[in-house]
């Protein structure tokens, strides 16, 4: 279970991150950049809702035998 949750935040924080380095240079970038401020506000939306979607996919479900370490008990 710990995998999973390592996984999640791996994909969530560079997501994030980036995300808002995008959405922060369509808010106050230079005036100049005007048809470019509409990429790098969808670019920064779909990588915070890329981050967000990844939290939230998998975790209904039980762990799957096997993937967690554990060895089956030899019968």
């Amino acid at each position: 279970m710990s995998i999973d949750r390592t996984a999640r935040g791996i994909v969530l924080v560079p997501c994030l991150l980036l995300g808002g380095a995008f959405l922060s240079a369509a808010a106050w970038g230079p005036a100049e950049a005007g048809p470019n401020r509409t990429v790098a506000l969808v670019i920064g939306l779909v990588l915070v809702l890329g981050g967000a979607l990844a939290q939230l996919v998998g975790r209904g479900r039980p762990p799957e035998s096997g993937l967690s370490g554990e060895r089956r008990p030899e019968p």
